[in-house]
């Protein structure tokens, strides 16, 4: 699963954090990524109460800091990592910082390399982190996750994904009222399959984003 929150944490003061929650835990994902978590402004910790939203594995990546709170995005995994994950700074000159999470995760069928992304709005800022996510892929069992803000052929970063994680989902997810274009996705290997993949409008109480839910299979 993955889905923009907006950041409504703090554009809404009376946004619920557990109502988020309670949309991660209907559909009960095994890995779910999350972009524009922000704790700037408030008293609770969005951060910490998201990291129980699946399991106890959980990494964030904080892409902007200070002193009242902090803005980034969280993985999280029903299964544990096996090694330490690693946060890229996949950043464009002087833009919003930007980072990519990517962890391997030990699943009750085998590892599985899961790299998840938030990226910039600029054509040329997603067609550079586009190239910087595909060094990061993994040959066989991975997926690229997260919202790519991807909406144009030119230089897109479909164009570039595809090539080495040619499955992907193709579900209108933003804005979440009236979905028209494609932002958020799940990419694959080719040696994965989506056999399911859909959105949950229920959602949109909560982002201007829908969620991006796929069931994947392993070929063997």
């Amino acid at each position: 699963m993955t889905w923009n929150v907006h950041g409504i944490f703090h554009l809404n003061p009376r946004f619920d954090v557990d109502g988020v929650c309670s949309v991660i835990r209907h559909w009960a994902p095994d890995i779910v990524a999350l972009q524009e978590v922000d704790s700037r402004g408030r008293t609770d910790d969005p951060f910490a109460l998201l990291a129980k939203a699946v399991g106890g594995h959980s990494v964030d990546a904080r892409s902007i800091v200070t002193e009242d709170g902090d803005y980034g995005q969280v993985l999280l995994s029903r299964w544990p990592f096996a090694e330490p994950p690693t946060i890229s700074d996949v950043s464009y000159q002087e833009r919003e910082p930007r980072r990519a999470i990517a962890a391997r995760i030990v699943s009750r069928l085998g590892d599985v390399s899961v790299i998840a992304t938030h990226l910039g709005l600029s054509i040329h800022e997603r067609h550079a982190q586009a190239h910087a996510l595909a060094d990061l892929v993994q040959p066989t069992r991975t997926l690229v996750i997260g919202d790519f803000n991807d909406w144009f052929w030119v230089k897109s970063v479909r164009g570039v994904l595809a090539r080495i994680c040619p499955v992907r989902t193709r579900l209108r997810t933003f804005p979440s009222r009236l979905p028209m274009m494609r932002l958020d996705r799940i990419y694959a290997s080719r040696d994965l399959t989506i056999r399911s993949a859909w959105t949950d409008r229920k959602a949109c109480a909560y982002s201007d984003h829908l969620p991006v839910i796929a069931d994947v299979a392993f070929a063997d």
